[in-house]
């Protein structure tokens, strides 16, 4: 297998059982999720490098820190999105400064696009012909072009309620899609059903453990931008894949001392389905939301598959979580556009975040305060626009 020289195998994050570079895509002993396992002196030389001096472009530049080598990665510039100065909304939250980090900015416009290129590449070094997710829509299509740039064949189980233009761009990169009648919980049992009868690779989220391996390309460019890390991170969280994948950049950078500390994690979720707040909230385990509803349809996942996981990286982080409601993330949206930053309605959930946890009191006067938009606002403009149409606009 083309792998780093760093990369030693994987662990469980339940029983902590480690198996093998070639190991299975989750624990043979529990059934817990796995993570990659790196040599230590390795990552310390490799975030000497980092900060360093110039380096590669996108995701090619943290290869040291990535299971497989650039040549193994079937990329296309994902990475290197840029974090947006957004000044009126750090004057109105009352912190030192606030930055959009822009995910839309990649290759098929959102953050799969990392996840899938590292993913993908663990696919293919498996030798398999075949890959397939249940997907709300973006993963559908970061997935359907990555498996092509790697020469393989993708199958996307897609609830019928996703936007035409994810559905549409699933096809056009030449991926094969089964749509599901109603929300995502019916594309996921969709997909596990045909899972039986199928060799190919899940890209399902927490499915491999990879996904999450290249979320956290994120958490190095935001210390990489700044020389070190910002004091929070907003995100909008359905499974935790980013979140997940964020933490473990943070605390690999902070394990050899490239950063002091590891932010503040905070999760935003729609009210409409806010599993994850609900358990924070109520100090207790998940529990799904009987009949999710939420404008924010990528954000639409009633039993996350990292749920627990994204409550231990809060809780480690002494961050928290925040629920908004529809009303208030379509106004977040279409406000930061309108001084000129263009955010998807899943990245307006960040957005109205913000302002709620600022009221509560979750952040100091000075600090830096970083929020994620994980996908392009085009694919969600209808949505926004009809939020205007609703005010008489």
């Amino acid at each position: 297998m083309q792998t780093t020289d760093g990369f030693d195998g994987l662990r469980c994050l339940d029983c902590g059982t480690e198996f093998g570079i070639n190991g299975p895509n989750r624990c043979a002993d529990c059934g817990g999720v796995l993570e990659p396992v790196y040599d230590e002196s390795v990552l310390e030389t490799a975030h000497d490098q980092l900060f360093g001096g110039d380096s590669a472009a996108g995701l090619a530049q943290f290869a040291d820190v990535l299971p497989f080598t650039v040549d193994a990665i079937p990329t296309v510039e994902e990475g290197g999105t840029p974090t947006v100065d957004c000044p009126t909304l750090a004057e109105e939250a009352g912190v030192g400064g606030v930055h959009l980090k822009d995910e839309a900015r990649n290759a098929t416009g959102g953050i799969t696009d990392r996840e899938m290129a590292v993913a993908v590449a663990a696919a293919a070094e498996h030798g398999v012909e075949a890959v397939a997710l249940p997907t709300t829509g973006n993963a559908g299509q970061s997935a359907a072009a990555y498996a092509a740039r790697a020469g393989l064949e993708s199958t996307s189980f897609v609830p019928s309620r996703a936007t035409f233009e994810t559905k549409a761009m699933i096809n056009v990169h030449g991926g094969e899609m089964n749509v599901v009648g109603g929300r995502y919980g019916d594309a996921a049992e969709a997909f596990e059903s045909a899972s039986e009868d199928e060799d190919w690779y899940s890209l399902a989220p927490f499915g491999t453990p990879f996904r999450h391996e290249g979320a956290k390309t994120i958490a190095y460019e935001l210390a990489k931008s700044v020389g070190s890390a910002p004091d929070a991170v907003v995100h909008p969280t359905a499974h935790g894949t980013g979140l997940l994948g964020i933490h473990r950049g943070f605390r690999e950078l902070a394990a050899t001392g490239a950063i002091e500390a590891v932010p503040r994690l905070y999760a935003a979720q729609p009210n409409g389905c806010a599993s994850i707040v609900e358990a924070w909230e109520g100090n207790e385990e998940i529990t799904p939301v009987e009949q999710p509803d939420t404008i924010a349809g990528a954000l639409e996942i009633p039993d996350p598959e990292g749920g627990e996981y994204v409550l231990d990286a809060l809780d480690a982080t002494d961050g928290g979580a925040v629920a908004v409601e529809d009303k208030e993330l379509l106004e977040a949206g279409t406000t930061l556009a309108q001084d000129g930053v263009p955010v998807s309605a899943t990245g307006a959930t960040a957005v109205a975040g913000l302002t709620k946890l600022a009221e509560s009191g979750a952040f100091d006067e000075d600090d830096a305060v970083v929020l994620i938009n994980p996908a392009t606002a085009n694919r969600e403009a209808d949505i926004l626009r009809s939020h205007l149409m609703s005010k008489g606009i």
